[in-house]
């Protein structure tokens, strides 16, 4: 095979010199074409993507506390409630009931006056007339004297007509007397006595009745008002 001269080299690249360096340049255009597409392609990709904003520290705390708290189940409360106003929770106070016990007469015996109901009757020992509030029951000296219902002892006091006297609060406006008791008293103000209890001893300490037999006077009011003690208590209620 026949070697080309040089000559014909340089023929062949004078001749074709302008299309390789036609080719030549369009090559370079394309390889900067294409690196400037890739630059430009690569700078949109890099806008389009999202960076999430750095969170700091104590918020990342802080998130995380509120998820944790939400994935807690609740719990009720074990707080008391608040407490209702006193007015809410106070009970109104119960009036206290009488002791409810059967009536007994102070003592067994004859009834020899009985209570007038307001008429007007002749006093043997004053020698005039007036009213007879109570009942006197024929008694012993130191015949022993019962209360006639549960209650308070009221009142002891001396009377210059009536003698030594007892009263007893039974409530209900219910109030029991003894008068002409003797001085061996066997309760004193403020006890608190049962029906058949025992308070003292018959006397003679009456003066207002001091002409009649030995005997107890007995009386009973009702709402302040004198009633008829036989009215009340059976007279054998205690034999």
């Amino acid at each position: 095979m026949k070697k080309p001269s040089l000559a014909g080299i340089k023929k062949l690249v004078g001749g074709k010199g302008l299309y390789i360096a036609a080719a030549a340049c369009m090559i370079a255009v394309g390889g900067a074409g294409a690196a400037a597409y890739n630059k430009a392609v690569k700078q949109i990709n890099d806008g389009l993507s999202y960076s999430a904003p750095k969170v700091s520290e104590s918020k990342k705390t802080a998130v995380a506390a509120d998820e944790k708290k939400q994935d807690v189940p609740k719990e009720e409360s074990s707080a008391a409630p608040e407490s209702l106003p006193e007015t809410a929770t106070k009970q109104p106070e119960k009036a206290a009931e009488p002791v409810s016990q059967p009536n007994v007469m102070p003592v067994n015996g004859e009834i020899i006056v009985p209570f007038s109901f307001g008429e007007l009757v002749k006093s043997e020992t004053l020698d005039v007339w007036k009213t007879h509030d109570g009942i006197d029951i024929k008694a012993e000296k130191g015949t022993p004297v019962k209360a006639m219902n549960h209650g308070e002892v009221s009142r002891i006091w001396e009377d210059p007509l009536w003698g030594n006297c007892v009263s007893i609060d039974h409530g209900m406006g219910i109030e029991s007397f003894y008068f002409s008791l003797s001085e061996a008293l066997t309760v004193t103000e403020g006890d608190t006595v049962d029906a058949g209890q025992i308070i003292g001893t018959v006397g003679d300490t009456a003066q207002i009745e001091i002409a009649e037999p030995s005997h107890l006077h007995f009386a009973l009011k009702r709402s302040g008002e004198w009633i008829d003690p036989v009215s009340y208590i059976d007279p054998v209620s205690n034999k």
